[in-house]
């Protein structure tokens, strides 16, 4: 998308994250929706006609990139509380087969975009069945990739699946934009056979589709691996399917099916060990770190510090709202790094400057779009947010990172652009209808509580 002139966004602070933050600093984009300049506000420059937008007491800083959520699952906000995992999945499938349809599916991911922009989020990484979130990161001009689920634990039924997953894929990358890519993702090893794993994963590698998988997320799935048994197996072995052991773990599991070689973004890694790490690492796989859901489900911590030591690229995300509630990148950096040196006891893990990278670039690597996205510089698209500093609760600011990474809220996001184009300003979301969203919202998630409550 190409823009009339050149914009000019100048702030108290600017974060490139490739440079040390620069105090009265300016961000200049130019018309092809790129970044033209970076540095002090009195070093750029205004070409003839450039716009200027002044932020005052904010820092900008590169779009935050959520490398694991669930648009299409935000009606479920704060209605699956304090389940046991299996019973939580339990609830959340069978309401979504006896209530919602392909409309709901479309507002509860543009409900997700709303929320998202509003929280300076410019990539989203959605995993989902009803690929809605596709739909809706197009129509909000939304960066992201959205990773179609293929689900089957019956090896019998791996064949149906996988051509299933090849029809809606032929459907989806029809309308793959420049802004919103098309992946894969074989859910979980609770919901997919080792036949149906082997056949995504090839599928991923030949079509060269990213792909992204649920792995290693709690004690059930590691049961149900290791040893055949737990929460997951009676449910399965009542289908008539079987469950033997697996695997060692569940890495060693992927690995062996060859899953591992399509170099998959592997979602929450919470019972991961270190040999686990190794195989990661030396596969070249991502992870996608999700601690609010992780500890509110009851799972556990990933060994963050483990994963970042062999060299593993490690992306931040939310998950559902309907794990987390929330869809709040600053929060949940917070409460990593909070998390991580309460188990760690140590001071150093996750200064507030890898706390800017983690959100950012380290996103964009986990994506595979760190070329394109991730920190301010020439060249690189204008993917940009700001956090206004001026509130009471920031304030004074030492640090401006800190002050972001510790102190500033979603709520405190004043500007949200992917590539030049501004989602969020001053309150308004322009590609968005907010107030019809939120009315779709209400009608239906009432239909989703009258079905849990009954």
């Amino acid at each position: 998308m190409t823009h009339e002139r050149a914009t000019i966004y100048r702030a108290a602070w600017v974060l490139p994250v490739a440079l040390e933050p620069i105090r009265d600093g300016a961000v200049m984009v130019g018309a092809d929706g790129r970044i033209a300049a970076v540095g002090p506000s009195a070093a750029i420059e205004p070409p003839p006609g450039a716009a200027m937008v002044e932020l005052g007491a904010a820092a900008l800083l590169p779009g935050l990139v959520n490398v694991h959520a669930h648009p299409e699952l935000s009606l479920f906000r704060g209605a699956l509380e304090d389940l046991r995992f299996r019973d939580w999945i339990l609830r959340l499938v069978g309401t979504k087969r006896t209530v919602m349809n392909d409309d709901d599916y479309l507002v509860a991911a543009r409900w997700t975009m709303v929320e998202a922009i509003r929280s300076g989020m410019t990539t989203l990484a959605a995993t989902e069945s009803s690929a809605a979130g596709a739909v809706a990161m197009r129509e909000a001009g939304m960066r992201g990739v959205l990773y179609r689920e293929v689900f089957g634990p019956d090896p019998a039924q791996a064949d149906e699946s996988m051509a299933e997953l090849r029809a809606a894929i032929d459907r989806l990358r029809r309308d793959e934009t420049e802004l919103v890519r098309i992946g894969v993702s074989p859910h979980a090893p609770y919901t997919v056979s080792d036949r149906l794993f082997r056949a995504a994963a090839e599928y991923s590698i030949t079509e060269d589709l990213p792909m992204t998988v649920h792995a290693s997320e709690s004690a059930a799935e590691r049961e149900l691996v290791e040893r055949g048994a737990g929460d997951f197996a009676p449910g399965l072995q009542a289908r008539g399917i079987d469950t033997p052991v697996r695997g060692r773990t569940t890495v060693e599991m992927l690995d062996r099916l060859g899953v591992l070689d399509a170099r998959p973004l592997l979602i929450h890694c919470v019972t991961i060990d270190a040999e686990d790490v190794l195989r990661i690492a030396e596969a070249g796989c991502a992870v996608a770190h999700c601690p609010v859901a992780n500890a509110k489900l009851g799972h556990g911590v990933a060994p963050y510090a483990a994963l970042l030591d062999a060299g593993v690229r490690v992306g931040l995300g939310t998950d559902s709202v309907g794990s987390n509630n929330r869809l709040d990148l600053l929060e949940e950096a917070r409460i990593a790094s909070v998390v991580h040196r309460g188990r760690l006891a140590s001071h150093e893990i996750l200064s507030p400057a890898d706390l800017l990278r983690l959100c950012t670039l380290e996103g964009a690597a986990a994506l595979g779009i760190h070329d394109r996205v991730g920190t301010l510089e020439p060249g690189k698209d204008a993917d940009l947010c700001a956090v206004s500093l001026a509130g009471p609760h920031v304030r004074p600011v030492h640090g401006p990172e800190a002050a972001v990474f510790h102190a500033a809220r979603a709520t405190d996001v004043v500007l949200t652009v992917v590539k030049g184009r501004v989602l969020f300003r001053d309150g308004v979301l322009p590609t968005l209808d907010e107030a019809a969203i939120s009315a779709a919202v209400d009608e239906a998630a009432a239909r989703v509580r009258t079905a849990l409550v009954g």
